[in-house]
């Protein structure tokens, strides 16, 4: 089968893990297990990036030296992965010998197909990126990110021929759709490949800088830290003749936040093709955590402590929420009511009371032990259908990295489930002594339950393990196999002694800070907004919608011309300012919600009949919704 190789970046170590480092980390644990519950060889690699100016700054200020300072906060990542039920197969850190051999190794033989020079460069230098910035990258003479003026440095460093692969780089990532995904950063690159881009500079002098790797031809210069960095996912393998690189490489996937999307989707790839490496599968980028709109900060003191959210809710429901939350690509708010809301909506309500009820009725009507489906009828085969269908999608979307999407069609079975117990009625089913159907109704529930904890062992391992033990069948992940899943509805032998309950998920009220936060919140958006009354909003006709076709109007680089199916005689013609945020290939086919009573307006000489609707992410745009199987032009009320 096809090796399966999953990557974060290797965390900075100027600062403790943060939500940003749980969330990029528990997608990648969680990606890797469900290769794994298909039964493919997969590794898993995450581990620290420990080189570079502020590493020396950051050790100065806590009065440690640099080896002291990496070594304790390395260790506070590797730590906290296994109270976040991560387990990477590889933790690497760059000042590990290995690497550092490694690094040294491709270096030279970059140098040594000409592809390293010694030259003279003057450039505006950010040490908190560690980078150079040109004229037309800065914003008004500062650094985008950091905001300050960098420092104007002339030196004499050595220089990788990066331009010298930047148009293969371009072929390549045209060749392969899929290179970079979703397709919004693969577009951002190839924006980057148009532009004037300059060779990398790879070094620093000893005496700017010494806490790093020295390079293999001159010994005065230490290695530039991205360079180093990026070189861990193949020194972790044993590049070049190690069997973890020859069995998993070909497999390989990168996971990393849209903010270092430049190195990995441009310097590593051009790096890997001088040295006769063959380039990753696939780069997967996401957005940005934010909390209230404003991305998180130290200096702001909006930062969330992932093992605080752990024991404040639960593990469960901490890395349920953030796969499910995050449209992934996308930028997503955090807050601990929406946190909450999930919890106490989605597990607590709808899969714990389902998990409660069925064992519960599982003991009040056979004695806790699985009975055995004997004649299932249309309805149990529809559900039974359903449940297939929703598994696949389920795997399908998940390996795409469409988490929200995967999460959100599983629970479309949740739902079902729970349905299907009010509409067969066991309750009544036993008091008139139906025993045949309440034999099978209870087993397609009992089974259904089971299919669903296997599905979310990615998602939630502890939680999935424990309603297995629940179900009498603890997990297994030799004989686990979701490819049989979809071909049976028999996993579990009937006479299977099951558990009186489960209360894996009680429902949670917001702490009185947290809802003191969101009160003043409400209060304060009600003293800003003007209300407005029922009647007012039943004037609105809100539909939803499917966009048919996009594209750009003509002579504005803003707009698309949609065309919008809400369930009328033919699309409706809207404009729409979201070509900053999806291609045309994105919006076509995509559910949307429509203010079809919007009076008719000329845009830029085109007729638009409508308004899409949307919700700002920061700097990203999403699109509003509703359930997956809601047909065009029904009312949103």
């Amino acid at each position: 089968m096809n090796p399966f190789f999953i990557s974060t970046p290797i965390y900075y170590v100027n600062a403790k893990p943060h939500l940003g480092h749980a969330y990029t980390t528990i997608v990648a644990d969680s990606v890797n297990r469900i290769h794994k519950l298909q039964n493919k060889p997969t590794f898993f690699l995450t581990g620290t990036d420990e080189h570079g100016d502020k590493i020396v700054e950051a050790a100065a200020k806590n009065n440690q030296t640099p080896e002291e300072y990496v070594d304790r906060i390395s260790a506070l990542f590797r730590e906290t992965w296994p109270g976040l039920e991560i387990q990477p197969d590889r933790f690497i850190r760059t000042t590990d010998p290995k690497h550092k051999k490694c690094v040294q190794d491709i270096l030279q033989k970059v140098y040594d197909n000409g592809d390293i020079y010694f030259g003279e460069y003057g450039g505006h230098y950010c040490f908190g990126c560690e980078r150079f910035y040109t004229d037309k990258e800065l914003k008004d003479g500062l650094c985008p990110d950091h905001l300050e003026k960098p420092k104007f440095i002339q030196e004499k460093n050595y220089f990788f021929r990066m331009k010298k692969y930047l148009e293969p780089l371009r072929e390549h990532i045209q060749n392969n759709p899929d290179f970079i995904r979703p397709e919004r950063y693969r577009n951002e690159v190839l924006g980057m490949l148009g532009e004037e881009l300059s060779d990398l500079c790879i070094s620093r002098p000893k005496t700017r800088l010494t806490w790093g790797i020295e390079l293999p031809f001159d010994q005065d210069y230490v290695t530039y830290v991205w360079f180093d960095a990026l070189i861990n996912y193949v020194s972790a393998l044993d590049w070049p003749d190690g069997d973890d690189f020859k069995n998993y490489w070909s497999g390989a996937h990168h996971l990393v936040a849209k903010d270092i999307l430049k190195p990995h989707a441009v310097f590593w790839p051009t790096m890997l093709m001088s040295a006769g490496i063959p380039l990753y599968k696939s780069l997967r980028v996401h957005g940005y955590w934010t909390i209230r709109e404003t991305k998180m900060s130290k200096s702001l003191g909006n930062v969330v402590e992932p093992m605080a959210m752990k024991e404040k809710y639960g593990l469960s429901a901490f890395r349920y929420f953030l796969l499910r939350e995050m449209q992934f690509g996308l930028d997503a708010s955090f807050s601990e009511e929406a946190l909450v809301g999930r919890l106490n909506a989605d597990l607590a309500n709808d899969l714990g009371n389902l998990t409660n009820r069925v064992l519960a009725m599982t003991h009040k009507y056979f004695k806790g032990q699985v009975p055995e489906a004997v004649e299932p009828d249309s309805r149990d085969r529809e559900t039974m259908d359903l449940g297939v269908e929703c598994f696949g999608d389920y795997v399908r979307l998940f390996e795409n990295f469409e988490f929200a999407k995967a999460l959100s069609r599983l629970w479309v079975f949740v739902s079902h489930l729970n349905k299907y117990v009010d509409q067969s009625a066991p309750w009544a089913l036993f008091k008139e002594k139906e025993t045949v159907r309440l034999q099978t109704v209870m087993y397609v529930l009992l089974e259904g339950l089971r299919k669903i904890a296997l599905h979310l062992w990615p998602v939630m391992p502890g939680a999935s393990e424990q309603i297995m033990e629940q179900l009498g069948q603890p997990f297994d992940l030799q004989v686990a196999d979701l490819g049989a899943e979809t071909s049976h509805w028999q996993g579990l032998v009937p006479g299977t002694l099951v558990a009186r309950k489960s209360n894996l998920f009680p429902r949670v009220d917001l702490d009185q800070g947290a809802e003191k936060d969101l009160k003043d919140s409400q209060q304060g958006e009600q003293a800003r907004e003007p209300e407005v009354s029922f009647e007012d909003f039943q004037r609105l006709k809100l539909v939803t919608g499917r966009v048919v076709k996009a594209d750009k109007v003509k002579g504005a680089d803003k707009l698309y011309l949609l065309l919008v199916d809400i369930g009328e005689d033919r699309p409706r013609q809207i404009v729409a300012g979201l070509a900053d945020f999806y291609s045309p290939q994105d919006l076509e086919n995509r559910q949307v919600v429509v203010l079809a009573n919007l009076a008719p307006k000329k845009i830029r000489g085109v007729k638009s009949r409508g308004m899409v609707l949307a919700v700002r992410h920061g700097r990203e745009m999403a699109l509003l919704k509703a359930d997956p199987e809601t047909l065009p032009g029904n009312k949103v009320s």
